[in-house]
């Protein structure tokens, strides 16, 4: 696959194996939630940004709501420069 690529997946094992390899975790928006989980996202901690706005819950939670809103992640894993990417978007199946 070219660097800078994105790619899709459902599979809950390669959201979670991505994700915690770049030190991310599940999270949900503040003020979003609406009697539920709120708007799903990867928190990085170690960026520094989010911490207001974001809610970290666990990835039982998380994979409820990725499942019940038919969502995929879309994602990549290297920029175009070949560096670690965080890039991470939650799109409708």
């Amino acid at each position: 696959m070219a660097e800078g690529t994105s790619k899709t997946t459902t599979d809950h094992d390669e959201i979670r194996r991505w994700a915690e390899e770049r030190g991310g975790r599940p999270a949900t928006v503040r003020g979003t939630e609406d009697g539920g989980v709120g708007v799903l996202r990867i928190w990085f901690p170690d960026v520094g940004a989010g911490e207001e706005e974001l809610q970290e819950i666990d990835w039982d939670e998380f994979f409820d709501k990725f499942e019940d809103q038919g969502l995929a992640m879309l994602y990549q894993e290297e920029t175009a420069e070949g560096e670690v990417s965080r890039f991470v978007k939650f799109v409708s199946r």
